[in-house]
């Protein structure tokens, strides 16, 4: 059982955290030692070792899991609240804008190409995250059929697993090409699908579907 740190010590812990999360989105995880990592966060290896004790297999769970925790969090308040179209658009352009912002530094890339890789629970960690994220897409899609603006028939959970798997392509494709048109195709076509199903017969008038980015349905 790891013992209960004080509110400076958890800061510190944290701030390791967050440097080594910092230097690994550039680094290879298999070439960055401990020493690198210590100097990154101007952390002593007396100090490294109290809060990691079982060395770097330790601090890159603890990598794996804010880089998890951040890529949700960027997406948020509008991950967490899906229930309108609106609501889709604007979790779009949060991803989109947030994606093409963060550019190589991407606690996505990292994630999935990096420290995810780095042993069995940091691969456990990724999967809890696409659980969680898919989770939150599946909620969403719940939402608006509840408030009648999706047809009750419409397959949520392969929806939410196919959005998800083209948004997590898109943005490796970003990170080899620098562009983001296929991370916008793909949350755009997604949604343009979505709203075809949509009751009322009018909501392809609106929003995504009417989008003009590259690869975007018209």
């Amino acid at each position: 059982m790891s013992r209960a740190l004080t509110p400076k010590g958890e800061a510190t812990k944290a701030r390791i955290v967050a440097g080594a999360a910092r230097l690994l989105r550039d680094r290879n995880v298999a070439d960055t030692t401990l020493d690198d990592i210590r100097a990154e966060t101007g952390t002593s290896k007396s100090q490294l070792f109290h809060y990691f004790p079982d060395g770097k297999d330790e601090l890159l769970l603890a990598v794996a899991r804010h880089e998890a925790d951040q890529v949700i969090d960027d997406q948020q308040p509008r991950l967490g609240d899906l229930s309108t179209w609106a609501a889709w658009d604007e979790w779009r352009d949060i991803v989109v804008r947030r994606y093409r912002d963060l550019g190589d530094n991407c606690p996505l890339g990292s994630l999935f190409l990096q420290v995810g890789r780095s042993g069995t629970g940091a691969r456990s960690v990724v999967d809890g995250l696409l659980r969680r994220w898919e989770g939150y897409l599946a909620d969403g899609m719940r939402a608006l059929q509840a408030g009648g603006r999706l047809d009750p028939a419409f397959d949520v959970p392969t929806a939410a697993r196919a959005l998800l798997t083209g948004l997590q392509g898109g943005v490796t494709i970003m990170l080899s090409t620098g562009s983001a048109d296929h991370l916008e195709a793909a949350i755009d076509w997604s949604i343009a699908r979505m709203r075809e199903s949509a009751l009322g017969g009018d909501a392809l008038s609106r929003g995504t579907s009417d989008r003009r980015t590259a690869g975007s349905p018209r």
